[in-house]
């Protein structure tokens, strides 16, 4: 039923335009520019002009009349009713509908009718907001939306938990503080690509929203701590110790980050457990070190394309132990078999590796992971020219669970080793061979052997 009637939906909202726009009349300082992207989620957008005004009388507005007096747009009116026949579903019914529809498209339903704003503006809609888009004005869309969110709770948006900006370059620390000041109950926040954004409205965030657990910053390249502001440190430290409640943290491409900001960031966020730094080039063994001693809850770790990253630094994330599951250290070209056995020995429970790059790997490093991360299920060892099939063996006869495996432009592999993983790993669903000399009889070996396995090659002769 669903679909169907969210195909209604939109049909009527597009022939309805019209009848609208009639309605009120947006105030001037509040209307978007002409070119303006309107907002929008992940799943959908616009490229209608006349829909950035429409949203914002939608948030700024009082509802609809229930009745239109001009004859016109009263008899458009009733043909759209009898071909709709919308209003025929209840309540509950409607509100499920309006959940699968992108920001923008939820704002054009307020202005429909009186029913449909009441829908339109129910809490259990509001729980999250999306703003995509590289021209959109963030700041005076966060702040007209919080403002209509807060309607019911003056100055505090109860309701929100979730707040997507990404790709927002217009978003600035304004627009920040304007989420911090209004969403105590913020649990979610991500800012990737916003590189307007600096340290203080970071700062401002994660010190009024206790409840933040999840930040991506990531492109943020303003960014370089995660810390309170001075206010609340002092005003907090009683409490909890200057602590910050964020588990998942992402600051890839956050390039100007450096050890001593890790450090301030791991003193703080001691409850860790999914910390992705990838590209963060300026990171060595140090901030490595920084972090095992305070984030000892760390599940998953990215720590791609920090070429200062060596053995040494395998040695400090080894002390995770078992609770390490996800590790990616690819184009990390100072790790060797060495660090590699690090991490074998105390992490048995890893689940993921992502080695691409580290050209240091051998058959041996190879050797050490299959035999003590038995419960392996996806292995990335891509353009790690010194592993052979003798490594493939070890794989084999050792990580029976193997879901995935890249081998891209190994090429010392061959259909040999090949077949020796596709007779053991009967699991195993993704293979990547590009760039690899693979006979048409190996590839086609291990899609008999493993039916569901989809194979990335480039050999044009196998299909």
């Amino acid at each position: 039923m669903g679909p169907t009637i969210l195909s209604s939906v939109l049909c009527c909202l597009s022939d309805s335009d019209l009848s609208m726009r009639t309605v009120s009349t947006p105030s001037p300082a509040l209307i978007c520019p002409p070119n303006s992207h309107i907002l929008q989620n992940g799943k959908g957008s616009s490229t209608s002009s006349s829909s950035v005004t429409g949203e914002t009388i939608a948030m700024v507005h009082s509802p609809p009349p229930t009745r239109l007096t001009h004859p016109l747009i009263r008899s458009a009116s009733r043909v759209q009713k009898e071909q709709a026949n919308i209003d025929r579903l209840p309540d509950h019914s409607m509100i499920q509908i309006f959940s699968f529809l992108p920001t923008n498209q939820l704002c054009r339903c307020a202005r429909v009718c009186r029913r449909w704003y009441n829908l339109a503006w129910d809490p259990r809609l509001w729980r999250t907001i999306r703003l995509m888009g590289e021209t959109i004005n963030v700041d005076r869309a966060l702040k007209v939306l919080t403002r209509r969110l807060c309607q019911d709770t003056p100055n505090v948006c109860l309701m929100l938990e979730t707040v997507i900006v990404s790709g927002c370059r217009r978003l600035t620390d304004r627009g920040l503080y304007t989420i911090a000041q209004c969403c105590p109950e913020l649990r979610q926040l991500e800012v990737s690509g916003c590189y307007n954004i600096s340290n203080e409205a970071v700062f401002d965030v994660v010190s009024l929203c206790p409840n933040l657990e999840h930040l991506d910053v990531s492109g943020c390249s303003k960014v370089t701590c995660i810390s309170l502001t001075r206010e609340a440190s002092i005003k907090l430290s009683p409490l909890h110790g200057k602590q910050i409640s964020i588990r998942y943290l992402d600051m890839s491409d956050c390039f100007v980050l450096e050890d001593e900001g890790l450090h301030t960031i791991a003193a703080h966020c001691t409850q860790l457990t999914h910390l992705y730094l990838r590209r963060c080039i300026r990171i060595t063994d140090e901030g490595l070190r920084y972090l095992m001693i305070y984030c000892t809850s760390i599940r998953e770790l990215s720590v791609s394309d920090c070429r200062f990253v060596s053995d040494f630094g395998m040695r400090e994330i080894a002390k995770l132990e078992s609770r390490l599951r996800y590790l990616s250290i690819a184009h990390c070209a100072r790790i060797t078999d060495v660090g590699i056995r690090y991490i074998t020995k105390y992490c048995s429970k890893l689940r993921y590796l992502n080695a691409r790059g580290c050209e240091g790997i051998t058959d041996h490093g190879v050797e050490y992971l299959a035999k003590n991360c038995t419960k392996l299920k996806s292995l990335d060892i891509g353009k790690c020219p010194l592993v052979s099939n003798i490594g493939l063996e070890f794989l084999a006869l050792n990580c029976f669970n193997l879901k995935r495996l890249s081998l891209k432009s190994c090429e010392s592999i061959t259909g040999q080793g090949l077949q020796i993983v596709a007779a053991n790993c009967f699991d195993l669903q993704m293979l990547n061979v590009q760039d690899c000399e693979i006979s048409v009889e190996a590839l086609r070996f291990v899609k008999r052997h493993c039916k569901r396995c989809i194979i990335e090659h480039t050999n044009p002769a196998f299909f």
